[in-house]
């Protein structure tokens, strides 16, 4: 079972993979700095709510981001972090849910042996 210190450290993991500050992502969720950093340390645990956004910021689902086998692998693209703002990150994330969902819409329809 994850613990709110490997979810911490596998959010964290991925915000540096991106590129992205706390203050970024404490913006993003509408919470102080310091309950992001409360958070990524196991100290205090994510609310299910903002795993799903960051999920979706990320482009890995909640499951892998809950799953303690699963290794959250993000949708990649290109962006520079620098100067980035909360409708920045708003629109990153409805982007990456999008692929997301694609990418199981097209698990469901594809046909067995294919």
């Amino acid at each position: 079972m994850m613990t709110s210190t490997t979810i911490g450290q596998k959010i964290k993991a991925l915000r540096v993979k991106s590129g992205i500050n706390q203050v970024q992502i404490a913006q993003f969720l509408g919470v102080d700095q310091s309950t992001i950093s409360k958070c990524e340390k196991g100290k205090r645990p994510f609310q299910v709510d903002h795993l799903e956004r960051l999920g979706s910021l990320f482009g890995v689902s909640l499951s892998d981001l809950m799953n303690e086998e699963a290794s959250a692998v993000p949708l990649t693209i290109a962006f520079r972090a620098e100067g980035m703002q909360v409708e920045d990150l708003n629109a990153i994330a409805d982007m990456q849910k999008i692929v997301l969902n694609l990418g199981e819409m097209r698990a469901l329809l594809q046909k067995p042996g294919e």
